[in-house]
């Protein structure tokens, strides 16, 4: 018998999910982050979202960044350098940053700090949307060394 190359994704639940509570999971606990994020997604719906997949799609559609800034050392100086970002780093990006504003947060339950955030997200506030505008604030200002991305 041959192997399954994907674990079994619920009935319900969409790739991005799944790689969401993966990346919201810690020590090992799948079970407590699939249940945090279910109950984020069940505040979304007793706050009048009609459908809170579309909201944590739109949310992660308004993080996503469409460029960044990376270093590199050119002649003893190190540039920060603007260089589009690949689909799979964007939706990375987006996740690590939502997580990271939630995680940021203190004196609620996990769930409501994620229900919350992913709210504003998809509201285009909130903190995870400020880190995407300042990348892209970053890499507008330095568009000047846009040319040394040759070099890497």
């Amino acid at each position: 018998m041959l192997k399954k190359k994907f674990q079994h994704i619920p009935e319900g639940s969409t790739p991005f999910q799944e790689k969401f509570i993966n990346c919201m999971m810690q020590a090992g606990k799948k079970s407590t982050a699939r249940r945090i994020f279910s109950d984020a997604m069940q505040i979304l719906k007793d706050q009048g979202a009609k459908v809170p997949e579309e909201i944590f799609d739109k949310a992660l559609r308004n993080v996503m960044p469409n460029t960044e800034v990376k270093a590199k050392r050119v002649g003893g100086s190190v540039y920060q350098i603007p260089v589009e970002v690949k689909p799979n780093r964007q939706m990375a990006l987006s996740m690590r940053w939502i997580i990271g504003a939630c995680r940021g947060k203190k004196g609620q339950p996990m769930a409501k700090k994620l229900a919350a955030e992913l709210m504003d997200a998809s509201k285009e506030t909130g903190a995870a949307f400020k880190k995407r505008e300042d990348m892209h604030r970053m890499a507008l200002a330095n568009k000047a060394f846009a040319h040394l991305a040759k070099y890497s």
